[in-house]
């Protein structure tokens, strides 16, 4: 029975985190509010020596990835300085520290699916504080799983999937950016990906000795913006959606720079989970499959 102290349990991953850990032990989860703010590093230091989990698991961060290039200090205290706090408490506790780091540690030039040694050079305030946090945990001894996700998106709360099914029934042409590539991975497969790291772990000697690293978990196969666009139209339609203007043949692929944002997002966001698998004997359906159920829940099917 472990003992299981999550961070972040509101967001996307977090929320998803409670119903998937709840299973495997005592689980306790915090927001801001019960001892979980990453801005106060004394109350995260005290939260984990509270509760002395066998496994810390940080679901929070500072996302909003273009705000970030103007909130650096922000940015850092919690996607780096707060994550260095946990990783020398679980190393103090001889815990595991599963923590989430992102593609955009990469600068997105490379061709083909990044793997996980390949050479790291992140674009913006955002992936620069979290390779920061994955670098303290590293320097921290503790034992840890870093799993690099992507495109992640949640049932609750907006998407991509939400955002272009709303537009498509409010105008008759989109335009949309079509030089990114990636895989849209849901909060949801994350969360059962980890708690089934979690419980091999626990149940595989083998496993637990050799387990500690940096992973990429991201749902198998790939796309472009423009294509999981069409594609989430497509699949409403064909699911009798009917308040529809902009079809697909009613999207115009745009490059990334007719769309300037203030954060660079890497143009390839593909990432290996063969080291995954491997290690963990797990197998991860394409994107397609949540993807699906996604446009079945926003329609309301």
């Amino acid at each position: 029975m472990a003992k299981i102290l999550l961070f972040g349990k509101n967001g996307q991953v977090g929320w998803e985190l409670q119903r998937a850990l709840a299973p495997l032990g005592e689980l306790v989860a915090l927001d801001r509010q019960t001892g979980g703010n990453l801005e106060n590093l004394d109350e995260i230091r005290q939260s984990i020596q509270q509760h002395q989990p066998q496994f810390i698991v940080n679901a929070a961060a500072y996302t909003a990835v273009d705000r970030a290039e103007s909130e650096v200090e922000l940015t850092d205290q919690l996607n780096h300085q707060a994550v260095k706090v946990m990783a020398d408490q679980a190393a103090a506790l001889k815990a595991w520290l599963i923590h989430y780091s992102t593609d955009y540690v990469y600068d997105g030039q490379k061709i083909g699916a990044y793997i996980e040694t390949d050479p790291v050079g992140p674009q913006n305030v955002y992936g620069r504080t979290k390779l920061a946090g994955e670098q303290a945990i590293k320097a921290s001894g503790c034992q840890h799983l870093i799993l690099r996700t992507s495109w992640v998106y949640a049932t609750r709360g907006n998407n991509f999937a939400k955002t272009m099914l709303r537009l498509a029934a409010e105008r008759d042409h989109l335009k949309v950016v079509s030089d990114q590539v990636g895989a849209p991975t849901s909060a949801e497969l994350i969360a059962d990906l980890t708690a089934l790291m979690i419980y091999r772990i626990l149940h595989d000697e083998q496993v637990a000795q050799d387990a500690a690293g940096v992973y990429h978990l991201v749902a198998a196969g790939e796309t472009t913006w423009y294509d999981y666009a069409r594609w989430v139209i497509q699949t409403a339609l064909d699911l009798g959606a009917t308040q529809i203007q902009a079809t697909p043949d009613r999207f115009e692929p745009i490059p990334s720079s007719a769309y300037p944002v203030p954060a660079k997002r890497p143009a390839n966001s593909r990432l290996s989970t063969d080291k995954l698998k491997a290690q963990f004997g797990l197998h991860i359906p394409d994107w397609e499959h949540h993807a699906r159920r996604l446009v079945i829940e926003i329609l309301g099917k």
